[in-house]
């Protein structure tokens, strides 16, 4: 691949992460049991890379990055739960994933001095156009403070993970061990709280969840192959371009109403990410 090819490659697999990232929490967001769907989405995950564990190298050099995004990612996905669970969609969505761009940026400008230039001002048009989109959707504290959460929780999971990938011998093998180990944990959480009754109500929603696992696998594969190959905070960022694909499911799946708000949220959005991409 020549030099342009690959200056293009990360950010366009960051894009297409986004949009599939959005498909994968609508339809958690469809399930009637969102706990009980957020297990089997992991799980599922978790059991279609078991095999590849045998083939792939270990993660050595990362197992402390993966250890931390295991735990981490277990806070998210319950904040996740609880924000799904307490919001509209179209409400908690632009907050949890606005607040993540604007954090991972902080974190790893602050923390990991990546460098700052001039497509930090794209990563701030993107985080303020995702909380432009909320305007006169009706959220209550508890779904404001778990989507906020959940926002916090992904930036963490971000920076840790994109240092992570490029500590492992392999993406793929950072990947897999990745999957495996927060599918494990997942389930086991939930089945914890639930008192086992995910179980039951797995029975009921199953196919919708492994195909939501499958497509885990392949959003966030596709990020964690993007970070390997470039900065982790505008790479973060484009995959907020995902909040386009959630507009047209809000609208035209779950028949939410498009605001003019909502409508300069978007425009906001991909301002920043031209900005991101031209830099």
């Amino acid at each position: 691949m020549n030099a342009g090819g690959a200056a293009w490659l990360a950010p366009a697999m960051m894009i297409a992460s986004g949009s599939i990232h959005a498909v994968v929490n609508a339809i958690l967001k469809g399930g009637k049991d969102k706990m009980a769907g957020r297990a089997t989405i992991d799980g599922s995950s978790a059991l279609l890379l078991l095999p590849a564990t045998l083939f792939v190298p270990l993660p050595a050099g990362a197992w402390g990055w993966l250890a931390a995004t295991a735990l981490l990612h277990c806070a998210y996905l319950y904040a996740l739960v609880r924000a799904l669970e307490t919001s509209d969609f179209s409400a908690a969505y632009p907050i949890l994933r606005g607040t993540a761009p604007l954090v991972t940026a902080a974190l790893a400008i602050g923390v990991f001095g990546e460098a700052v230039g001039a497509r930090e001002a794209g990563i701030a048009l993107i985080g303020a156009a995702m909380f432009v989109m909320i305007g006169g959707r009706h959220i209550s504290r508890a779904g404001l403070g778990w989507a906020l959460l959940t926002g916090v929780t992904i930036a963490g999971y971000t920076v840790i993970d994109a240092n992570g990938v490029r500590a492992a011998p392999t993406p793929i093998s950072f990947i897999v061990w990745m999957f495996v180990l927060m599918g494990s944990l997942t389930v086991a959480m939930f089945a914890v709280i639930s008192r086992g009754t995910i179980f039951i109500a797995a029975r009921r929603q199953w196919r919708p969840g492994v195909a939501a696992g499958a497509l885990s696998i392949l959003t966030y594969g596709l990020a964690l192959s993007a970070f390997a190959l470039g900065p982790t905070a505008p790479l973060a960022a484009l995959r907020e371009t995902g909040m386009v694909t959630a507009l047209l499911i809000a609208t035209f799946v779950l028949k939410e109403r498009v605001t003019a708000g909502r409508a300069l949220g978007v425009a906001g959005i991909l301002s920043g990410a031209v900005l991101i991409l031209t830099r």
